[in-house]
């Protein structure tokens, strides 16, 4: 970290890093989606429209147990603002606990 902060006074190396960091954002937000229609969903089916394909969720198949633990973790993220480590310490501990319970 101390030597990107460095590189960061160069007005080249900037700019790549600025890219670069562009590029990790938008691999984790698609992982973020994939990882939450594959989730919340138990199928999906794929759209195909020319040459675009796009995996769709099947409405039908929510679970509701992980709609109920995501709408937890948001509001405990974005209302109550509790630290990330607490949160998915929570919804583990709720993930589990649905697996225990009948």
């Amino acid at each position: 970290a101390p030597y990107v902060e460095k590189l960061r006074h160069n007005a080249a190396i900037s700019a790549a890093l600025t890219g670069i960091t562009a590029s990790v954002v938008g691999v984790i937000a698609n992982l973020a989606l994939y990882f939450a229609e594959h989730t919340l969903f138990g199928r999906t089916f794929t759209w195909t429209w020319g040459p675009f394909n796009l995996p769709l969720p099947d409405l039908g198949t929510l679970s509701p147990v992980a709609a109920a633990i995501t709408v937890a973790a948001l509001v405990m993220t974005f209302v109550l603002k509790w630290p990330m480590l607490r949160i998915i310490g929570i919804c583990a501990l709720l993930g589990i606990g649905t697996i225990l319970l009948p």
